[in-house]
Order: structure tokens, then C-alpha cells, then sequence
């Protein structure tokens, strides 16, 4: 066989493994397994709470050193509640409070004062109460406080100190103290005084119980034993004692904040750790933060509290409370469809953000209400192909309706708007501003009832070709498939016959809605040639695939000629940081997800194959589904489906956009086997920031909004949907209501109020 025709079945045989890449499938579907959901609930006082307890599903507190209770989300100080107290603690079936007024037991609704000893902590040691002041150890026996100190005091481990015949002979007694912190563990009393751990083995106090390591620091404030460990908190990380090593969990390790302070047994063998910078869960080797203001009134913890699958967290400013639940993505799904029903988020068909506009709720007319509709959009076409559920279908036909509608209120076929107003039916404001900061332009209908937002957008464009053409392909009805393809005709057509321009009203071209050459080929805009190229490509070629008319893949073809495919391999910017748009990455996966839904050319899928890996690479640590499931649609290859699937697990219920904080913790570092190629120091959990939209990028450390907008969690819908689709998640087994349905009851009269106004004209 000559070199050439090897060279002809090389390559023939690497494109067929592109092209078919789909039918081998590396990757593993994930099952839709039961999981605890978290809930917030924040209850603000206006005194920091110093102490919180559980005592029969009672809520007990500490605030200006006086016990109250939690009734209905207010706490009433107890009539003749003891003072001088600084802890509340539950010792086996009994609530003590205690403090330098000494120690008292709730017996009933009342409070008995057992001692009047300075009491620093106490503890169950072999199913007995123990008790610690500053100097001495004291156990509960018959409501009394006694001395466990032997007769003749206690003795030392130092060897030197030990006669031929075992006794000692002491210059001076050995003493406890000074005595921060007692624990049971191994059988044996643990003493904790500042800086150093102690052994009460019996009679002997073993100062030197740590063969190997040492604290991580002397600031030492907290223990908890827990199995085979003893967790001793301290400034600098934990400190954890297994048998008689000493070793350190800090930051690095993946501890949030290195200074911990209150260490708390919680429910399922996990561990609650509170700090100045809000509280942590550890389970097994995860870590869970907490911070203000989604979670908790503040960041300065005080106390922790574990019930029976709630946690209730002391702060500076109030009490937070977080409640487990048993969930599944399937019922999370249903949450967030009703989220958008309840509060409001739908008007006309389109999705929208709600902002805060004198104290109500109001839907915002935004610059990219096209985009955002196209994410639900896109979403319920996804539900219906898997569920044949008609609801979902005519949710999307809702979408697709309103998506057809920017296009036709415009003057000229095939301009599209961003936006339309109601003169007669909205709220708010309309927005003064544009694309990149530029005056909006807004234009009255013919008959006045409307107004729509011009200067469109290429992101505007691609998300109409992405959505429309899904919902062609997965949902539409004979009559709908015939309105969608004349929907993206009109729209390629018009860009088209502009020479590859998005021509506005006004006869200039839109800011950014630019795909022809003298743009994207020379230094203006050299830097979008990358991911406009994408779009032009995938719009043109999706709808020649969809009508079948020549112009479109001669235009196609005049892109390619151009060299854009090329230009897509490295869409994906890097540096420098300034320059990184984050909405680019949601713009280049709805174009890839158009493109290669229908281009089969072996040869020409190579080259966006190659575009799709190197983008891949680069978003892979953010971990999240939208990437990680499209790049495992159309490679087949493994793309940690599992960890896309945790992403979507650990997003919040609560969709109002709370501040959060993450740049001062310690363990900003790049997970083993990720490099971040955007100089991200972290890809931080949902669960930790805010809901977020599709140009969500996981390395923001800090954002929000002060409560001041609710983000429509579209972004879910699409991506859990869109799992399910492709086969990347499974079903759930569970069959139980309250494990896929979730009673939303509790939503009603939340958000803005019902949009009265015009009717969406008909198609």
C-alpha cells in the first residue's frame, strides 16, 4: 500500500472517530440518589446571641448572659433565669447552663442551681456528668458536685518522680489547671489548658500523652471527640489526636477558616465547626461553609446547636438556621418550576430577574430578556423529550412564542429586539442603559402600547438559534416547526443580506452584533473573531440543516473559506484577566451546542471537536454541568459527570441574590488535577454564593446584591434537563411525592405581583 493511501485511511479513520465519538461512550451516568438538601432560615435579633441549646425540641439562647426561648421566631428572656452564665450544654438527656454563677439544670420550665462554682465546662465521661472549674475536675453524683481528686492529690507521669516501689514524693502537687476544656475520649478525661493537651489517666496527670506532632498552634479553644479522634480547635486549624500522633488539619487541607473555635457533634456522623467567619460542616473529608448573609445574620459564630436533622447557629446579629430535607434533582427541579410560577418570574411568556423597586417586587425588563427566556426555553424542550409531560410542552411553546415575538414587533424582518415594555402593564423602570454601558435605545410600536430594546447583540442571536432550533428538533408541534424555521431565516437572512451585520433601526450596525470580516479580521475586532466566528457559524449552518435552502450553506461555506472555523480553536480567552467576559463561555456552548447538533462532516467536526476540548479543558475545574454535559454530548468522552451532578446538588433553594464572601478563606487552592487557566484561586460550591444565571462562573469569591434582586434559576432547569436528555443522569428510583414534588405552599404572595396589561399578539 502506498504512503498515500495509509495517510487517506489515517485520516479517514481519526474523522470517523470524531464524527461517531457520541457512539463510544466513556462516561458513566450518574444516579439521581436521595440527598439532604439545605434550607435557611435567618432569625435577626438585635443583641448578639452568646449561647444556643436543644432540650426537648425546645430552642434555648444566651443573650446578655440570660436564657431565653424561640417562640415563633422571637426569642422572650425566661421569668427568674439565672445570671453569671457564659455556656448552655446538653449532658446526656439534661440542659445545663453554667459560667462563673456557677451551674443549673432545667428541671421542667424552671431552672435549678446545682453549685456555685465558677463552672468552664463540663462533659459526659463513662455515662457520668463531669464538671471543671479553673483549678479541679468534679462529677455529678445525686445533684452534688465532688472532687474526683484522689486522697493524697493526684500524681505525675514523669518517671522521675516515681520511686522503686511506685509512689512518689512531691516537692508540689501536682496540679489540673489552669483548665480551658474537659473531654471524654478513649476512655479517658482530656484536659485542655491554653497551648497544651493533658491525660487524667486515673490518678495521673500525663503531660506528655503526644509521641508524635504537635497543636497547630497554642491558641487553643475547643475539643470534640469524635470515634477515633479527638479534635482540639485552635487559630491556626484543628489539631486532631489519633491514639497518641498529633496531627493538623488547616487550610491547605481544605478547612475554610483556619480559626476555629466552637467544635460540635452534629447528625450523620458529621462535624459543625464555628468561627468568626462563619460556620463550617465537616463530612467525612468535605467541607461545607457557611457564611453571612444567606446562611447566617453574621459571621461571628458563638455557639452551635445540632437537632435532629437542623442545625441552629448562635451569630452577633441573630440566629441562623439550617434544616435538612431529603431530596432528589428531580424534586429540586420541581422547587425551581415553582419557584418561577410563585414568585412571578414569567410575563408574556418570558423569563425575568426581580428587582427591588420601592419596597416591591418588580419583573426586570433587562437587556437580554431573549437570553434568559431561552434557557427556560430550552429546558422544558429537554423535560418533554424525556417526560412527554404536555405541561412542559406548553411551557416551552409559551417561550418559544415570546422568543418569536421580539423579532416580529420590530419593523424589519429579521431585526430581533432585546426587550419589550409594557406602557401600560409594567412595573418599574425602564433600563437607561444598553449594551457596554451605552443610552438604550427604545422604540414605540405603531400603536403605542409597546416598546422594544434595539442595539441586539450577538449573544441575543446565537441564544435564539441554540433555543429555537432544541425546541424545533425536540418539542414543536407541525405548525410551531414551521414558525421556527421561518423565525431563523429571517433572522440569518437579514444578517446575511447585511453582509454578515446586524443592521438596527436607525440603519447603523448593532455594538456587538458583528460577524462579517472587516470586523472579526482585522485588530477592532480581532480579539471576538474566536467566539463570533462560532456563532455565525452555527447559526448559519443550523439553519441551513433545518430549511434546507442553499444561500445558507453557501454562506457557511463563505465563513469557512474566510478561515473562522479555524479561529475557533482558540475562542476561548485566557488573559488578560480584565479582558475575560464570562458571558462568552455560555455564548460558545450554545454555539457548539447548535453547530454540532447538525454538521456530520467528519473534516469539519475535527476542527470544532478540537475547539470544543480546548475550551473544555480550560472551564473543566469550575465543574460545572452545563460544560461538563455538553462536552460529554458530543465527544462521548468522561467528563466527571459525577462532580457536574454534585454541582447541581448543592445549589440553593432560596433564589434572592444574598451577599456572600469567600475571599478570606484559607483554603483558596486549586483542586489536585485542575489547572486554572483564568487565574482562578477556587471553584466554589453553589451552595456558597448565590443563584446564578448561565454565564455563572465559579471562581467569583464575593458578590451579591444585598437581598436586592431574585435570579430566576433557569440555569438549573436547563442543565438538570438537559442531564436527563442525554442519559447523563438517571431517573430517580424513589417513586414517593415528597421526594420528587415539593409543597410550595409556603411561596404564595412572595414575589411581584401578576402581570395586567396587553396581551403577547398571536402568531
Amino acid at each position: 500500500m502506498s504512503k498515500k493511501w495509509k495517510l487517506f485511511f489515517l485520516v479517514f479513520a481519526l474523522y470517523s472517530n470524531a464524527s461517531n465519538a457520541q457512539e463510544t461512550k466513556l462516561w458513566r451516568a450518574v444516579e439521581d440518589k436521595v440527598y439532604l438538601q439545605e434550607k435557611s432560615t435567618v432569625i435577626p435579633t438585635t443583641r448578639p446571641v452568646q449561647q444556643v441549646a436543644i432540650h426537648e425540641n425546645k430552642i434555648f439562647a444566651l443573650i446578655d448572659n440570660r436564657i431565653c426561648q424561640l417562640t415563633d421566631k422571637i426569642f422572650e428572656p425566661i421569668p427568674q433565669s439565672p445570671s453569671g452564665l457564659a455556656k448552655l450544654k446538653t449532658l446526656g438527656d439534661q440542659l445545663v447552663a453554667f459560667g462563673p454563677g456557677g451551674l443549673y439544670r432545667l428541671e421542667g420550665s424552671s431552672w435549678r442551681k446545682l453549685d456555685n462554682k465558677p463552672i468552664v465546662d463540663v462533659c459526659m465521661h463513662l455515662s457520668k456528668p463531669h464538671a471543671a472549674t479553673k483549678d479541679d475536675i468534679f462529677v455529678l453524683e445525686n445533684d452534688k458536685l465532688v472532687n474526683i481528686m484522689p486522697e493524697g492529690g493526684y500524681l505525675s507521669s514523669d518517671i522521675t518522680m516515681v520511686m522503686e516501689d511506685g509512689t512518689q514524693l512531691l516537692a508540689d502537687p501536682v496540679k489540673l489547671g489552669p483548665i480551658t476544656a474537659i473531654e471524654s475520649y478513649a476512655g479517658t478525661l482530656h484536659i485542655l489548658r491554653p497551648g497544651k493537651l493533658v491525660q487524667l489517666a486515673g490518678a495521673i496527670v500525663n503531660e506528655h500523652l503526644i509521641d508524635w506532632g504537635n497543636l497547630p498552634s497554642n491558641n487553643t479553644q475547643e475539643m470534640l471527640s469524635v470515634g477515633s479522634r479527638l479534635l482540639i480547635s485552635t487559630d491556626r486549624g484543628l489539631g486532631v489526636l489519633r491514639g497518641a500522633s498529633m496531627s493538623g488539619i488547616k487550610g491547605a487541607d481544605g478547612l475554610p477558616v483556619e480559626n476555629t473555635q466552637q467544635l460540635v457533634r452534629g447528625f450523620a456522623g458529621d462535624v459543625w465547626i464555628g468561627t468568626p467567619r462563619g460556620a463550617i460542616r465537616m463530612v467525612g473529608k468535605d467541607w461545607h461553609y457557611f457564611g453571612a448573609d444567606h446562611w447566617l445574620p453574621d459571621n461571628q459564630v458563638n455557639g452551635i446547636a445540632v437537632g435532629d436533622h437542623a442545625v441552629y447557629i448562635a451569630t452577633d446579629k441573630g440566629l441562623g438556621v439550617i434544616s435538612y430535607e431529603p431530596y432528589t434533582l428531580l424534586k429540586k427541579a420541581d422547587h425551581y418550576e415553582k419557584w418561577l410560577d410563585h414568585w412571578g418570574h414569567k410575563r408574556l411568556g418570558f423569563i425575568h430577574t426581580l428587582y427591588d423597586y420601592e419596597g416591591e417586587w418588580v419583573r426586570e425588563i433587562s437587556d437580554n430578556d431573549g437570553s434568559h427566556t431561552a434557557s427556560y426555553l430550552t429546558g422544558m424542550s429537554y423535560k418533554y423529550a424525556v417526560t412527554g409531560d404536555e405541561t412542559a410542552r406548553k411551557e416551552a411553546s409559551e417561550a418559544f412564542e415570546a422568543m418569536l415575538w421580539l423579532e416580529r414587533i420590530t419593523p424589519i424582518d429579521g431585526l430581533i429586539a432585546r426587550s419589550i415594555w409594557s406602557r401600560q402593564g409594567d412595573k418599574g423602570r425602564m433600563g437607561k442603559r444598553g449594551s457596554g454601558g451605552l443610552p438604550a435605545k427604545w422604540n414605540a410600536t405603531a400603536d403605542s402600547l409597546w416598546y422594544w430594546k434595539g442595539d441586539a447583540s450577538s449573544d441575543e442571536i446565537i441564544a435564539h438559534f441554540y433555543s429555537v432550533s432544541l425546541f424545533h428538533d425536540l418539542a414543536a408541534d407541525a405548525r410551531e416547526k414551521e414558525l421556527a424555521k421561518e423565525h431563523m431565516r429571517r433572522i440569518a437572512g437579514y444578517i446575511m443580506d447585511n453582509g454578515w451585520v446586524l443592521i438596527d433601526y436607525d440603519g447603523q450596525p448593532t455594538r456587538w452584533g458583528r460577524w462579517n470580516p472587516e470586523y472579526l479580521l482585522r485588530p477592532y475586532g480581532w480579539e471576538d473573531r474566536g467566539v463570533n466566528g462560532l456563532e455565525a457559524l452555527a447559526f448559519s449552518y443550523a439553519t441551513y440543516a433545518l430549511t434546507g435552502e442553499e444561500r445558507f450553506k453557501q454562506g457557511y461555506q463563505q465563513l469557512i473559506d474566510w478561515g473562522y472555523a479555524q479561529n475557533t480553536i482558540r475562542q476561548k480567552k485566557t488573559f488578560p484577566p480584565s479582558e475575560i467576559a464570562p458571558w462568552d463561555d455560555n455564548l460558545a456552548f450554545e454555539a457548539y451546542n447548535t453547530l454540532l447538533r447538525y454538521e456530520k462532516d467528519p473534516a469539519r467536526r475535527s476542527v470544532y471537536l478540537r475547539s470544543l476540548e480546548r475550551t473544555y479543558e480550560i472551564k473543566r475545574m469550575e465543574q460545572i454541568p452545563w460544560f461538563n454535559f455538553s462536552y460529554a454530548a458530543f465527544t462521548g468522552n468522561d467528563a466527571e459527570l459525577d462532580e457536574a451532578v454534585q454541582h447541581l446538588r448543592e445549589w440553593t433553594l432560596d433564589c434572592i441574590e444574598h451577599n456572600y464572601q469567600n475571599s478570606h478563606r484559607d483554603d483558596l487552592f486549586v483542586a489536585p488535577g485542575y489547572t486554572s487557566y483564568e487565574g482562578g484561586l477556587k471553584a466554589i460550591s453553589p451552595r456558597e454564593k448565590s443563584v446564578m444565571r448561565g454565564a455563572r462562573r465559579a471562581i467569583v469569591l464575593d458578590g451579591g446584591v444585598n437581598g436586592k434582586r431574585i435570579m430566576e434559576p433557569v440555569g438549573f432547569l436547563r442543565d438538570y434537563w438537559m442531564g436527563r436528555y442525554y442519559g447523563f443522569i438517571q431517573a430517580p428510583e424513589a417513586t414517593e411525592t415528597d421526594l420528587i414534588r415539593v409543597d410550595a405552599s409556603w411561596m404564595t404572595e412572595q414575589g411581584a405581583k401578576p402581570y395586567v396589561g396587553p396581551k403577547r399578539p398571536n402568531f
